[in-house]
């Protein structure tokens, strides 16, 4: 039409004929692309018209069928209104003979219930048991009420109601308790094939087998309360037991059992419910799991409970706590499925009685976990020995770091206990039943721990101890107890925020553990440090050392006090209890504070003994140094005390100064020792120590001082590490120890301090002492003796060789007590001040002849012998001083030239100390002459260190 429209609108002819053409070929190009389509699907088109006719057949075929049937149909109904009375009455006829023949099948079916009621019992399949019993019940009250042959069947599916009931509070029962998992706590053996036949034997045991994997339990908050519950007859019912115990719980709503499934129902033979059965099923879970650990554990004819083994403890806890989490998880299952069967808390009207009820849960997780909490506490009751230690209390000012150790230590009065038996084995099932109501609300009786009853079910006579009851066992099962308690306050709420469980813990721990720690920790101090009070007793208590067998074990070379070793291990006890019990950690690092201060003050006292003269305050000269803060910070500033303490850090790759610097260093302590001690006439012999067994002695107090010192150090950095204001990200073991208070902290670090400078004074007392000594021996050498006697008086002075035994014997004791940089620092550099004690005490020589100066050859001689016997090194020092004495063999004006023609090799000083003794010793030379032979000699040196300056 539009091509119609548009020919018949133009008035153009060229424009007609346009559009005339375009049609022509469009209408060839669709009559060619027709003509290709039919060729291409000519089969497919021949079909599609003829299935279409024949379509068309079979439609006209139907329209004449359908109205010969609509012929037929009315004739018929012309027939039957014929005959309607005679219809009707047969109708009747039928619906009787159908009623009759629907109640003979009923009947049939009613004799066949037991028999498929054993059969859905048998295999476990309670709620199809339950709606077969119920239903038929149901129909012997109303429809075949009347029949009098189904009477006995009546009374008996009554009764099997009964025993139904029954059977299922004791499935739902063993689903909770008897069928808990507990392959996944390993029950290791060394006897693989005693092992192998005890769980073998366990798990072969009905109420020990595992019947439901844990991997099918969902979480009982994930519980949809409006899924309808169903039961498969095809698949095994215990499969999945969150839908098992649903059926039990659906089963006992059907039979309208829940309220005496909860509680007791005296009308039951078993008068425990599931509320009371908590409490006994418990017990035997417990003693079950006992006597496990007992048969994987114990050899034939051994007790474990005569065996310290709180692991075996911390085994059975770990099995315990894992089951009760099953437990309390099936608890947990059914009581959403009795919310979900009881709408609480809106009232319903009874069926019966038509009066208002509260729906209420007979029970809830309270309950449960309350038991639980019970059942624990006198378990732990007893392997705690509670009863035992409870005399011992622990002092109340834990947390007072400058508390007197001596008032933890000090004897207390033991204080009376309540004796509870922890097992009472006489209690009869009639006894149970009577006082059941106050079992419910009162605290878990000890007696009721492992029922006779309950036993008897597991086959164990009495109860089976997996270790030795003692307060220690709290340490093996501390961090498991606390995170199972966790657990519990998370489930529960508590009203002050702790649970019973938690409270018995804290308090038992509080009152009687800490106490006991106490207690031991002050027997083995007191032990180890007895008789330090007297001090003289004092040395014998420090000078005895561990043996080797010991040094080994600790990885030392030299002994170590026994004393501090014994204080270190009971540091090391406590320290394992901060990370065994990190909650207390508080309590037990001010123990450690409190400990080391009363140690550190028995130490002081008895270096105090050492060290001072007699009763008087004065001490001896080397100890007065080693206090005095100008020499002490001096002779920590030298490079022989430097390089000690690099090696103790094992810093050795920095060299602290040259040669030409430590002789200067040297040099200047040898003159200030010299300035102190050479302007005394005679050092009195009460100054010095002269017991070398007190100096090993001393020797022995810094090694353990510094040892100590150094593990201490080691812990406050772990616990620095751990400190809440601590930024420091240390790796750490894989046992923590728990964050402490800044205070205490800072406190140990003080302590620590207190040993490490007790230490450090102890070595510098030793360094000071052999100089001492060697003042002490070698002064009077030049001040008493004779060196201008006869010819035959050429041995070596009688001071120098005491000066030499002393050496030898404090190199002998020193060199078994000390290490050997400490030993080297002792005696380092000795020779340079013998040397320069010798060359500064020719000005107290009177005189000296050629037999003078090879005596004082011979002191330096013998005395150069022994120090490098100790030292392992020449002492080239004493060859200057021999040196310097042999320039006595020439006249002033032989040693005038040797200055001139090789330099001096002494100082001004001492070359003029040099011509005044040769003065003394040739009196013909007149003191003008000295005058003079000073003034060349002053020349000389002068010209000297003019001529090397420039």
């Amino acid at each position: 039409m539009r091509i119609v429209r548009t020919l018949s609108h133009s008035a153009d002819f060229e424009q007609r004929e346009k559009e005339k053409a375009r049609i022509d070929k469009a209408y060839k190009q669709s009559d060619k692309k027709l003509g290709e389509l039919v060729t291409a699907h000519y089969e497919d088109l021949t079909k599609v018209t003829q299935d279409f006719s024949r379509m068309s057949k079979c439609i006209n075929d139907s329209r004449e069928r359908i109205t010969k049937i609509r012929e037929d149909l009315s004739s018929c109904k012309t027939l039957l209104h014929c005959k309607r009375d005679e219809l009707r009455r047969l109708w009747i006829e039928g619906v009787e003979h159908k009623a009759m023949v629907a109640l003979l099948d009923q009947v049939e079916l009613i004799k066949e219930v037991p028999v498929k009621l054993d059969n859905f019992i048998i295999s476990k399949h309670y709620l199809h048991a339950t709606d077969l019993l119920v239903n038929a019940v149901a129909k012997l009250e109303k429809p075949l009420a009347g029949i009098d042959a189904l009477r006995d069947l009546k009374a008996e599916l009554i009764a099997r109601n009964e025993q139904l009931h029954e059977t299922l509070i004791e499935e739902l029962n063993k689903q909770i308790y008897a069928a808990v998992p507990d392959q996944s706590v390993s029950l290791k053996r060394s006897s693989s094939y005693r092992r192998g036949s005890n769980l073998t034997k366990q798990l072969s045991d009905p109420e020990c087998k595992q019947t439901k994997p844990t991997e099918l339990l969902k979480p009982p908050e994930m519980m949809d309360l409006n899924k309808e519950i169903k039961e498969d007859l095809n698949g095994n019912p215990e499969e999945n037991p969150a839908h098992f115990i649903a059926v039990l719980v659906e089963a006992l709503f059907v039979l309208r059992k829940i309220p005496d499934s909860a509680e007791r129902n005296k009308k039951m033979k078993d008068p425990l419910g599931i509320k009371s059965k908590i409490e006994p099923e418990l017990s035997a879970i417990v003693a079950r799991t006992s006597q496990q650990v007992v048969d994987s554990y114990a050899q034939q004819g051994e007790s474990l409970s005569s065996q310290n083994q709180p692991r075996f403890l911390l085994e059975l806890l770990e099995n315990v706590f894992h089951q009760f989490r099953n437990v309390a998880r099936m608890h947990k299952i059914v009581l959403r499925n009795l919310q979900r069967i009881i709408p609480t808390p809106e009232e319903t009207v009874d069926e019966v009685s038509g009066v208002p009820v509260r729906n209420e849960l007979l029970y809830d997780m309270n309950d449960v976990w309350s038991k639980i909490q019970a059942v624990l506490e006198l378990v732990l009751r007893e392997y705690l020995d509670v009863q035992t230690s409870s005399r011992q209390r622990a002092p109340t000012s834990f947390d007072e770091p400058s508390t007197d150790i001596n008032s933890y230590f000090s004897k207390k009065k033991p204080t009376k206990s309540k004796k509870i038996s922890l097992f009472r084995f006489d209690a009869s099932i009639h006894a149970m039943s009577t006082n059941s109501y106050v079992d419910d609300n009162m605290t878990f009786d000890t007696g009721n721990l492992f029922h006779v009853n309950l036993l008897s079910e597991v086959g164990l006579g009495k109860h089976q101890m997996v270790c030795k009851p003692s307060v220690n066992n709290i340490t093996a099962i501390f961090m498991p107890l606390e995170a199972f308690i966790k657990e519990v306050e998370d489930a529960v709420a508590c009203q002050d925020g702790t649970s019973s469980l938690q409270s018995f813990v804290t308090e038992f721990i509080q009152n009687i553990f800490l106490g006991q720690v106490h207690a031991t920790v002050s027997s083995s101090i007191a032990a180890a440090t007895k008789g330090l009070q007297i001090i003289i007793s004092g040395f014998d208590a420090l000078r005895h050392v561990v043996d080797h067998k010991t040094q080994k074990d600790l990885g030392v070379t030299r002994p170590l006090l026994t004393s501090t070793v014994t204080v270190d291990r009971n540091i090391r006890k406590l320290q394992e209890l901060m990370q065994s019990l990190p909650t207390y950690g508080d309590q037990f690092l001010n123990m450690i504070c409190n400990i080391l201060k009363e140690y550190r003050d028995t130490c002081n006292s008895a270096y105090r003994g050492i060290v001072q003269i007699e009763s008087d305050e004065k001490r001896v000269i080397s100890a007065t140094w080693a206090k005095d803060e100008d020499i002490s910070r001096f002779l920590r500033s030298l490079p022989s005390w430097r390089s000690l303490q690099m090696s103790e850090r094992q810093d050795l790759s920095k060299k602290l100064c040259s040669e030409e610097e430590i002789r200067t260093l040297n040099s200047k302590e040898a003159l200030i020792l010299i300035s102190n001690l050479s302007s005394e006439a005679i050092i009195p012999q009460q100054e010095i120590i002269t017991d070398v067994t007190q100096m090993r002695t001393i020797a022995n107090v810094h090694e353990s001082l510094e040892w100590f010192a150094g593990r201490l150090r080691q812990f406050c950095e772990l616990l620095s590490a751990r400190s809440p204001n601590s930024m420091n990200s240390i790796e750490l073991s894989t046992r923590e120890y728990p964050p402490v208070s800044d205070k205490s902290l800072e406190s140990l670090k003080m302590l620590v301090k207190d040993f490490q400078d007790l230490a450090e004074i102890c070595l510098l007392l030793l360094h000071l002492e052999v100089r001492v000594h060697c003042f002490y021996f070698l002064l009077p050498v030049a001040k008493q003796s004779n060196y201008a006697g006869p010819i035959d008086d050429l041995d070596p002075d009688s001071n120098v060789l005491k000066l030499n035994k002393d050496l030898s014997a404090m190199e002998e004791m020193l060199v078994q007590s000390l290490q050997p940089q400490k030993f080297k620092y002792i005696f380092e550099s000795l020779g340079f001040l013998v040397s320069s004690i010798l060359m500064s005490s020719i000005q107290y020589l009177k005189k000296i002849n050629e037999n003078g100066i090879k005596k004082m050859c011979r002191n330096l001689f013998a005395i150069q012998q022994n120090l490098t016997n100790i030292t392992m090194a020449r002492e080239t020092d004493l060859d200057h001083a021999r040196q310097y004495y042999e320039l006595l063999y020439m006249n002033p004006d032989d040693v005038l030239s040797l200055i001139v023609e090789k330099g001096p090799d002494y100082s001004y000083t001492e070359y003029v100390s040099l011509f005044q003794l040769y003065q003394k010793s040739h009196p013909h030379i007149k003191p003008a002459n000295l005058d003079t032979l000073l003034h060349k000699l002053e020349e000389v040196m002068n010209k000297t260190q003019n001529g090397s300056s420039t």
